[in-house]
């Protein structure tokens, strides 16, 4: 049996929400890939979402950006220095010491200027930066056995 290759994987799990939701995920992974080149992509098919990482290495903890796929929603995580970006718009949404996010209410919002301007502040403040030099990676970190489901009820 021939194993799927990392994309194949990827467009599987994003094919589990509904079509709407889906579209935007691809549209948003498209974006952060041509605003990110040489990032390594880190996928998480967990128990509540399927969050899809960017980053300069393999590694979780240098994730610097994060796109959260939930049934009704994608959110942008700002994964590094979330607190100390300058948000004078309060796009920003969280409560935690480090994390914040957005909520990708259309394609549209990930161009806002406001949103560009907190992306770059956030690739300014991180200590280790993404080599554009580098040809982009999917890695599938893990895929939960339980998942809720990915699909709004009713």
């Amino acid at each position: 049996m021939v194993r799927p290759t990392p994309q194949q994987q990827l467009d599987g799990f994003i094919d589990k929400f509904t079509p709407s939701i889906a579209a935007q995920m691809r549209t948003a992974m498209s974006r952060m890939l041509a605003r990110l080149p040489g990032a390594v992509v880190l996928v998480y098919d967990n128990y509540n979402a399927l969050a899809v990482g960017f980053g300069p290495s393999e590694r979780t903890s240098d994730a610097i950006f994060s796109l959260a796929v939930y049934p009704r929603w994608i959110s942008l995580f700002f994964l590094k220095n979330g607190l100390a970006l300058p948000d004078p718009l309060h796009l920003l949404k969280g409560s935690g010491k480090v994390v914040r996010h957005i909520v990708l209410d259309a394609a549209e919002t990930f161009d806002h200027p406001a949103v560009m301007s907190l992306m770059d502040a956030a690739l300014e403040l991180t200590d280790r930066r993404i080599d554009p030099t580098q040809p982009p990676r999917l890695i599938i970190k893990s895929v939960s056995a339980k998942q809720r489901p990915r699909r709004p009820a009713g």
